[in-house]
């Protein structure tokens, strides 16, 4: 703040100078004038000697003359250059209150309407941190001088959660949604903290802030990945998969949590595939539930794609909501495949396969893995969600619509 107040303490001295200078100047005129008044003088003090002279026989009627143009010519002479103009006298004291006064009001009306905090703010934040409870420490001096700020309160959550500090963070994230409004990453974020500080204890809060952000925005990642964990830690290993999947489904190709997140997804079905052997064992086999479908890829366009073009299968309501209900994601280097979809692959927790009664299946290939918009789709008739027989579906048309 030390070259912030000198600028501002420059920036007052040149205002006062403004005020200094009429006065400086208003000196150099009385001195002139004081000077024009003394030859002034000396000039009839002249002429009174002459006439003097003149009277007493000294210097004849031509002489007398001659010496009174003579001191007339050094008058003007001494005078040239002179301001023949008439100066007014400033007075001194309007002026010298004046520049006492500058600074002050200068000062007080800075720290009125000025924006000193945000001086303070930029200068926080002027260098790069050394570490991470530097940059903490620097998001705790933001909020706090604009608490209205929730990318402070965001960012600050999220270096709480850094730091592994899941209660601070979820009173930082509670913060930027007051703030913010209600937005899903928000939400999301919230939720995540709000999890690890109870110990990974689900709650219905928390199924309510996933559950608001999905369906405000299905692909929300931080919510896909929460309720994939928090299914996996409940040994809900198929929910996992389901919510896993979805959250490759949406993130970038060069992402690099997508390898970590392929990794839960095989643990989770090697911890599957032995429940399943251990269910097998002590009971008789059940149907499996949900559709069978295969899908396949027409002849004419096996030139036209690619085997790592991403392929979405999904199954929407026949009439409802228009988001799907139930998603998985392979490639076309899978083709053809059978697979199976259900509860477990639901895309919002309060929208289930099973709910409805007529669904359409759907496979679109989508060379940039939009699971929204693509080259190529197949689409079947409505069918019955509860059906046991194995669905066809044929991927053969250009894609123009989005689900």
């Amino acid at each position: 703040m030390i070259e912030f107040w000198l600028s501002a303490g420059l920036l007052c001295l040149v205002a006062v100078s403004f005020l200094l200078i009429p006065l400086l100047r208003g000196r150099k005129v009385q001195a002139e004038e004081d000077r024009t008044a003394l030859n002034v003088t000396l000039y009839q003090e002249r002429l009174r000697e002459l006439e003097q002279q003149h009277q007493a026989g000294t210097l004849n009627a031509a002489q007398w003359q001659a010496a009174r143009d003579e001191a007339a010519r050094e008058l003007l002479a001494d005078t040239e250059g002179s301001d023949a103009r008439q100066a007014r006298r400033l007075g001194r004291a309007v002026p010298l209150l004046a520049v006492l006064l500058v600074p002050v009001l200068a000062v007080s009306l800075y720290m009125q309407w000025g924006a000193i905090d945000q001086v303070e703010q930029a200068r926080t934040f002027a260098g790069e941190p050394h570490s991470i409870e530097e940059m903490t420490a620097r998001l705790e001096q933001a909020v706090q001088n604009n608490p209205e700020s929730a990318e402070g309160w965001y960012f600050l959550g999220r270096s709480y959660m850094a730091q592994q500090r899941a209660a601070d963070a979820a009173r930082a994230f509670g913060q930027a949604v007051k703030v913010a409004g209600r937005e899903p990453e928000l939400l999301g974020q919230w939720a995540q903290a709000l999890y690890f500080a109870a110990d990974k204890q689900w709650s219905p809060q928390l199924d309510a802030l996933t559950s608001e952000a999905l369906k405000a925005d299905p692909e929300e990642v931080t919510s896909l990945g929460l309720l994939g964990i928090a299914a996996y830690e409940e040994q809900r290993f198929a929910d996992a998969i389901g919510y896993w999947e979805r959250l490759v489904a949406v993130l970038p190709p060069g992402d690099p949590s997508r390898q970590a997140i392929a990794g839960g997804i095989e643990r989770a079905r090697q911890e599957l595939g032995s429940s399943a052997e251990s269910a097998a064992s002590a009971a008789p086999p059940q149907a499996t539930a949900g559709l069978q479908v295969r899908v396949e890829l027409a002849e004419a366009l096996r030139d036209k794609v690619q085997p790592g073009d991403a392929v979405f299968v999904f199954a929407r309501a026949a009439s409802g909501p228009p988001m799907p209900l139930a998603a998985k994601r392979l490639t076309v280097a899978d083709l053809p495949v059978q697979l199976s979809l259900s509860d477990s692959d639901a895309m919002m927790p309060q929208l289930k396969l099973s709910a409805f009664d007529q669904v359409q299946l759907v496979a679109r290939i989508s060379r940039a893995g939009d699971a929204k918009n693509g080259e190529w789709i197949g689409q079947g008739q409505p069918v019955a969600s509860s059906t046991q027989d194995v669905q066809r579906l044929v991927i053969d048309s250009p894609d123009g619509t989005p689900p």
